[in-house]
């Protein structure tokens, strides 16, 4: 598919050249999922101000769009060669916090999920370069996603949110997926 070169300041997001393919699947897939967690659970809204929830929302949108962002050789790539940044994007992943917040949801559960997601981010990240790292980022990622879910009395809205969220960060983006870093032309560098 065609390459088109993504504007500097939308870098972290996409890396320096993406196919519109991709970025349509991946505001695609955000959208949708933003869309219909919404329009599943509109309880969560109702009562809050406008601000609220569409600040919620777009931090949704954000953690689901991210998660295929960052399987994207482009993003993958970009991060790769620069590791200031990768250390830098892990930290600033406040996201679902700041959601359970906004929608008064569980917030012990989000400091769980969060604390858990970012350690594990950091150490797949310290293997950077070594062969186990997709198996360890695999293996933590198993582990959330089987204790997560056993969370008593989460709200699926915000335990869809975190499943996302650990999968964006600790696996998306945290793991180098395609074992080195390609430059714009496909070459080695």
């Amino acid at each position: 598919m065609k390459q088109i070169r993504i504007p500097a300041f939308l870098h972290d997001v996409f890396g320096e050249k993406q196919s519109i393919g991709s970025i349509a699947a991946i505001l695609l897939f955000g959208g949708v999922l933003t869309t219909a967690l919404y329009l599943r659970f509109p309880e969560l809204t109702e009562s809050l101000p406008i601000w609220r929830s569409t600040l919620a929302l777009l931090l949704v949108f954000d953690i689901f769009s991210g998660c295929l962002a960052n399987f994207t050789i482009s993003t993958s790539n970009f991060y790769a060669a620069r590791k200031k940044n990768r250390i830098v994007f892990i930290a600033i992943h406040v996201h679902i916090i700041l959601v359970a917040l906004l929608l008064q949801q569980n917030l012990a559960y989000s400091i769980g999920v969060w604390a858990y997601t970012i350690v594990g981010a950091f150490a797949v990240n310290a293997l950077f370069g070594n062969r186990s790292q997709l198996f360890v980022a695999g293996i933590l990622l198993s582990v959330g996603l089987g204790w997560i879910p056993l969370l008593p009395g989460m709200h699926p809205f915000l335990l869809i949110t975190c499943l996302f969220f650990m999968v964006k960060v600790l696996f998306s983006f945290a793991v180098n997926h395609y074992g080195k870093v390609i430059d714009d032309t496909g070459t080695e560098k």
